[in-house]
């Protein structure tokens, strides 16, 4: 009883030091509030100081609410004057661009970074209005920026925020000029967010430049490139932003590609950061794509566009027999990597370890380079040694880069325009989206691709599950001997398992509280048969499934 009472005195002592330095009065009143209701709120204050939010490759994320362990103004006040510092020490020079998205605190923390920027001595320009992640990423590089601030928590939770850094040709390479931090910056940056001192000592400017609407037509004029010109374009599309902040550009850019303009699911057009009409804001989750597929068979579109609420992920739903179903990442991807194939795009095609092996063998087959990184598009636009430039990436997690010179990272508006180019061309010919995959699964064979994904509240049990799969590594799998058993430590925290047919590769997830296994299935094409094919497959898959969810314990 004695050492409870010290830990929450401990808790308490840390709490009222928060408190002292905290700079915005709503904070300080809420966690004021949880003091005020110790000690039965003495879960909660210990969860919201459990530790600092870590500033890793993907920058910050997290539950926006008071503490250390919460995005506040008093954690983005602390890791704006830590990358400050870190840019000034590494001899950055050159503006910071900053975007914000459109949930709660955005806008907000957006400003108090330029503040934070324009105080220490460096430019500050902040975009317009609540935009895409894509159009700071284009941002970056077409303002010779030193580096990039997003603050949105892509298709997060409503409650949450997050905060990412891109760094400009200076400090990020011809690579990692506009790209995702990687190693060992994400470090160096972490360590010049935990020197600060007393936010009341971080000197604030004004809130930099707000740039203008041209920023985002040049972003616009530069997508429309995307599509070849003078190709077909009669297309009717059923689009829907999920209450984020894409309709706006990526109607624009339809628009300048000379599409018709896509149809907009009503009530979710406009941005709203309580997303009311999804359990999710994330297009993969169930029903989240519902309104716009009503929408789609209402107005007999021939296909139907999903962005996340930050834009830079693309769902593709397709008419398939009486109904509709939604694309699987890897079909999209293998689909755009196949029709800038066929429109004599050469160069780098790469994707992750956990993406699909489809656009190994397309590549092996006709003759082009292939790359293979870890998962995040922070890797893949740096997938090969830089003598053959990168012309698309993938990741299976909805996430496309079909113009790296415009975009080096993924982009929702860019990959839309491209299926749509793909849709049009085909539906001039009389075919589609299906029979386009189907013509590949009979010269490649049939890949099926899945995913066991486990949502927990506790994060030890994901790392209890990866120790038990390392400790007990499956013998067989369908049946089949496990021909190689590959453990990525310490590298990441991936082990893939790989049989005759078959691959799973197991990894906690980098941005959510779940533990995720991709698993494939390649299945060959028999006289012909493919019907018969994706039946052995996907029954494949789904046996394939349970046994990695055993050998888990999940």
């Amino acid at each position: 009883m004695a050492a409870e009472h010290t830990d929450l005195d401990t808790i308490r002592e840390r709490a009222e030091r928060w408190l002292a330095d905290d700079p915005d009065p709503a904070s300080r009143a809420e966690l004021r509030a949880v003091l005020d209701r110790l000690p039965e709120s003495a879960a909660e204050l210990a969860d919201r100081f459990a530790g600092p939010l870590t500033f890793g490759t993907a920058g910050l994320r997290g539950p926006l609410r008071a503490g250390p362990n919460g995005m506040n103004l008093a954690v983005v006040t602390q890791a704006a004057a830590g990358l400050i510092a870190w840019l000034a020490a590494q001899g950055g020079t050159g503006p910071l661009v900053i975007g914000y998205d459109a949930r709660r605190g955005s806008r907000e923390f957006a400003e108090r970074t330029a503040q934070v920027a324009t105080g220490a001595g460096r430019p500050a320009l902040l975009l317009p209005r609540p935009l895409p992640t894509p159009v700071l990423a284009y941002a970056v590089r077409h303002l010779s920026a030193v580096a990039g601030v997003m603050v949105t928590a892509s298709h997060n939770p409503p409650q949450d925020n997050g905060y990412k850094v891109y760094l400009g040709a200076e400090l990020g390479g011809e690579l990692g000029a506009g790209a995702q931090i990687v190693p060992p910056a994400d470090a160096g940056i972490e360590a010049a967010i935990r020197a600060v001192g007393p936010l009341a000592q971080v000197p604030l400017g004004p809130a930099g430049q707000v740039l203008g609407d041209d920023l985002v037509a040049a972003y616009v004029t530069r997508a429309k490139e995307v599509v070849a010109p003078g190709g077909p374009r009669d297309l009717t599309v059923a689009y829907t932003p999920l209450h984020g902040v894409g309709a706006t550009v990526l109607t624009a850019a339809f628009a300048a590609a000379g599409f018709p303009v896509p149809g907009v699911v009503p009530d979710q057009a406009e941005p709203d950061p309580d997303f009311p009409t999804v359990s999710f804001p994330n297009p993969e989750e169930p029903g989240a794509v519902d309104r716009l597929v009503a929408l789609a068979e209402r107005t007999g579109a021939g296909l139907a566009i999903a962005n996340d609420p930050d834009a830079d992920r693309c769902a593709v739903a397709v008419q398939d027999g009486p109904g509709w179903r939604m694309l699987r990442g890897d079909e999209v991807g293998v689909l755009l990597a196949d029709h800038l194939m066929r429109r004599g795009v050469r160069g780098l095609y790469a994707t992750t370890i956990v993406s699909s092996s489809l656009l190994r063998a397309m590549c092996a087959a006709r003759g082009l380079p292939y790359g293979e990184t870890l998962t995040g598009f922070k890797w893949i636009v740096r997938a090969g040694d830089g003598s053959t430039p990168l012309v698309f990436g993938y990741e299976e997690a909805l996430g496309y880069c079909v113009a790296p010179d415009h975009v080096r990272d993924k982009d929702g508006i860019t990959a839309a325009l491209t299926v749509a180019e793909l849709a049009a061309g085909l539906r001039a010919a009389g075919r589609t989206l299906t029979d386009r995959l189907d013509e590949l699964a009979a010269e490649f064979g049939v890949h099926h691709t899945d995913q066991l994904s486990v949502r927990v509240d506790d994060l030890r049990l994901i790392a209890d599950a990866m120790a038990r799969i390392r400790a007990a590594t499956p013998g067989s799998l369908l049946g089949q001997p496990v021909t190689e058993a590959q453990d990525l430590l310490p590298e990441a925290d991936v082990v893939i398992l790989r049989t005759e047919t078959a691959r799973v590769v197991i990894r906690p997830s980098g941005t959510e509280p779940k533990l995720k296994a991709y698993l494939e299935v390649v299945e060959p094409v028999a006289d012909g048969d493919i019907v018969a094919a994706r039946t052995r497959a996907a029954a494949a898959v789904s046996a394939l499934r349970t046994e990695t969810a055993a050998a888990l314990g999940m």
